[in-house]
């Protein structure tokens, strides 16, 4: 390893230089970002002058040093100060210049801040931070057990301020809905949290509503539909999600022109469920014959050979199929891009399978609070890597009722119709 002499005489290896060189480049960065920043508030108020003509906005020399803690490791910040004699004419008040930089509060860099709490999210429970990072962040300042705590408690209020947002300007076209069930350390029962993801116009995806309720019940459904609604929500096109859920019926009564859509993961593990253990890779790939038409008549002569192979033993299993065959197979009304993501809820599975690997480590959160603000920051973090839905454009063209035959759009619709 190299190892070098410094010019205070210290023998330095090679990393220990390469973390000084970083840190002593953030700290030339910074700084000169902060000059700049000052120089442009001065330049833009330069024409501000008293009665005498002097300038109202000046410098004011630099402020105490300061350590703040950055991606790079601690560095030792020295910010320039401005004396604005400015006032305020509706308060009487001095105006004051704050640097959108660095604020006069900020003790670590926003990454920093923001990775912390996620970090906790992600398994790292609060008491191992310092250990954990202390010797990569070159300080331990700011990771103490408490000032984790007091990151984590603004998720309650950031879950709090985003379900109180209006919808009105949103339109999701396609939805998946699903209830997942959640360990709480210090309540008896689950969790359950009621999740609607949604398909805005344009083809990317969004997190539209969380919310605690009660066995994935109709009016714990309806709560969250209604709340919706009231907040300018528009009924969406196209609603996915499994068969057994009490959203379907809130959804015919909240949003009654919303067709529906049965997840086809649920309905093959229900299906699996009701026949022996020998039969499931034939009736698996049976149901794969159904789901995987190429159009939704091939479908349905699918579904009828399901039912002539099973029927007269399973007929419990084959009904399962019947009589949901309708709301199995809306998503062939709908553009043939967007039919692999029709078929399930895995946009919420995926996302989630992130939430449950949390509440292991964890032995699941402390209260039911404490779970829906979790859950809620994991999916805000996971969402920003979803991917829109196969061929986007085409989700406008569902939302202004164009017709879709086997996938393809329809140009004149009156013509396919005869």
């Amino acid at each position: 390893m190299l190892t070098v002499v410094a010019e205070d005489g210290q023998r330095r290896d090679g990393v220990s230089l390469l973390d000084e060189v970083v840190r002593e480049g953030a700290r030339r960065m910074l700084a000169a970002a902060l000059e700049a920043e000052v120089d442009a508030y001065l330049a833009e108020l330069a024409n501000e002058r008293d009665e005498r003509g002097r300038r109202l906005v000046v410098r004011n020399g630099h402020a105490q040093p300061r350590q703040v803690t950055t991606g790079a490791g601690p560095v030792e910040v020295i910010a320039p100060r401005v004396n604005d004699k400015r006032t305020d004419p509706a308060t009487g008040k001095r105006r004051r210049f704050r640097s959108a930089i660095l604020p006069p509060w900020c003790r670590k860099s926003p990454k920093v801040a923001e990775v912390l709490p996620l970090l906790h999210l992600h398994g790292l429970s609060s008491g191992d931070f310092v250990p954990a990072l202390e010797k990569f962040l070159g300080s331990a300042a700011g990771l103490s057990a408490a000032a984790i705590t007091r990151l984590t408690a603004q998720w309650t209020d950031d879950y709090h301020a985003w379900r109180r947002r209006d919808l009105s300007q949103v339109d999701y076209v396609y939805v998946w809905a699903d209830g997942i069930h959640v360990n709480v350390r210090l309540d008896e029962d689950k969790l359950c949290l009621l999740v609607v993801v949604g398909v805005r116009a344009d083809g990317t995806k969004e997190l539209v509503a969380l919310a605690d309720g009660y066995r994935e019940s109709t009016g714990s459904w309806a709560d969250v539909l209604r709340d919706c609604a009231r907040r300018g929500m528009r009924a969406p096109v196209l609603a996915i999600g499994d068969g057994a859920l009490g959203f379907w019926a809130a959804l015919r009564e909240v949003f009654p022109d919303t067709r529906e859509q049965r997840d086809w993961v649920h309905k093959t593990a229900n299906v699996l469920a009701a026949l022996p253990k020998s039969a499931h890779p034939g009736a698996k790939a049976a149901l794969a014959e159904i789901w995987g038409a190429e159009d939704k008549t091939h479908a349905q002569l699918a579904a009828r050979r399901f039912a002539d192979l099973y029927g007269a033993k399973f007929g419990k299993a084959v009904a399962k199929v019947t009589d949901d065959l309708d709301v199995l197979l809306t998503f062939y009304d709908y553009p043939a891009e967007h039919w692999v993501h029709l078929r399930t809820s895995n946009p919420i599975e995926s996302t989630f399978a992130t939430v449950r690997h949390r509440t292991r480590v964890t032995k699941g959160p402390g209260s039911r609070a404490a779970g829906l603000a979790m859950a809620f920051k994991l999916i805000e973090a996971a969402q920003d890597r979803w991917r829109a839905v196969n061929a986007p454009h085409l989700v406008a063209l569902v939302r202004a009722d164009a017709t879709f035959t086997n996938g393809r759009l329809v140009e004149r619709p009156s013509e396919a119709a005869a």
